[in-house]
């Protein structure tokens, strides 16, 4: 009886035990070096732009969808974002000698994400095209429109408030001999400091986390990945729920690009490149299941640093990226054979 609840209790938080274990191996090999907080810091900065992404697929997923255009729309969203924060007199800005308010890169990035998660909804819900064909579909349209947009050129120059927004720590930080807290601060000679990519990873989580738990859409998201038709005989609207799920997740996406060209300083047609297998990657790392129905954002945002935590230790450990792409490539292998089998029995 007890073998059996241990069981299903590792069956439960297999994701957290791996990334527990994970965390100890990499502090083995390392020396605790990797561990440290400035370490830690770097972790939670490289991968909170994919936590953005990762959520909005993970909610896609759940409804036995998937995106592959998240990587382009990305690369867009923060060509756009950057094309409305460019120094205004910068010679080859996109809007020369015209000085936009903060909030409207902000804005208009979020908004193309938007807009481009709507365009994906419709194909997929009304459509009725499959969702792998209909993301490949977008994914290089998303590619072209980036390219026209941009002339191919890199958006950079971009102004100091705007990079200010993923640059910037809140925190202790040494002064004149005083340590005091800096709700500003660049990161120089800091005692503790927080990154805001991770506070807007902390906030961005509890807002879908409560969306999904507990709300009457994300409950009807669940049912919908467990059975299309039978939330269809409910009383569930599928089609509008679906083009909900699809534009929810391009807002996320647009999220996202605007962070990460703040925190680039720049966007270019390499921005973002491949984050589609990285996000579908820490989702299904994370318990997502590919069968739809099944996925919590605590795994999510797990397997996210899962993923980022194997990234980080290999390269720590001056392992050849080229090898990274096959250990990325074999853990979807292997977590989506193993989500087959746990639950073939739904099938």
């Amino acid at each position: 009886m007890q073998e059996l609840k241990l069981k299903q209790m590792m069956s439960k938080y297999t994701t957290f035990v791996t990334f527990v274990v994970l965390v100890f191996v990499l502090a083995i090999l390392t020396k605790g070096r990797a561990l440290t907080w400035d370490s830690i810091k770097t972790l939670i900065i490289a991968e909170s732009v994919r936590a953005f992404a990762s959520l909005g697929v993970g909610m896609i997923i759940i409804t036995r969808g998937i995106d592959l255009s998240i990587g382009y729309v990305v690369c867009l969203t923060a060509s756009v974002a950057a094309s409305f924060a460019q120094i205004p007199t910068y010679e080859t800005a996109l809007y020369t000698g015209h000085a936009f308010p903060l909030i409207t890169p902000i804005v208009a990035g979020i908004l193309a994400g938007g807009l481009f998660g709507l365009f994906n909804g419709v194909l997929v819900a009304y459509g009725k095209l499959p969702p792998f064909i209909a993301t490949l579909g977008t994914m290089s349209i998303a590619r072209g429109i980036q390219l026209i947009y941009t002339k191919a050129a890199i958006v950079s120059s971009l102004t100091p408030g705007f990079k200010a927004l993923a640059q910037n720590f809140m925190g202790w930080k040494r002064v004149d001999g005083r340590v005091k807290f800096m709700l500003y601060d660049t990161g120089s000679d800091g005692v503790f400091q927080i990154p805001y990519l991770g506070i807007y990873v902390v906030i961005i989580t509890v807002i879908i986390w409560v969306f999904l738990k507990h709300t009457k859409q994300g409950t009807n998201y669940y049912a919908i990945g467990g059975n299309a038709q039978a939330a269809r005989v409910s009383g569930i609207n599928v089609e509008l729920n679906l083009l909900s799920v699809y534009t929810f997740a391009g807002l996320l996406y647009g999220c996202a690009g605007v962070l990460q060209a703040s925190r680039l300083g720049l966007a270019n047609a390499l921005t973002a490149n491949g984050m589609e297998l990285d996000a579908i990657a820490a989702v299904t790392v994370g318990g997502v299941s590919q069968s739809g129905g099944v996925g919590t954002v605590g795994g999510m945002i797990i397997g996210v640093f899962t993923m980022g935590l194997i990234n980080y230790g290999m390269s720590f450990l001056s392992i050849d990226s080229y090898y990274q792409l096959l250990v990325k490539g074999a853990i979807i292998i292997v977590a989506v054979f193993f989500d087959m089998k746990k639950y073939a029995k739904r099938a």
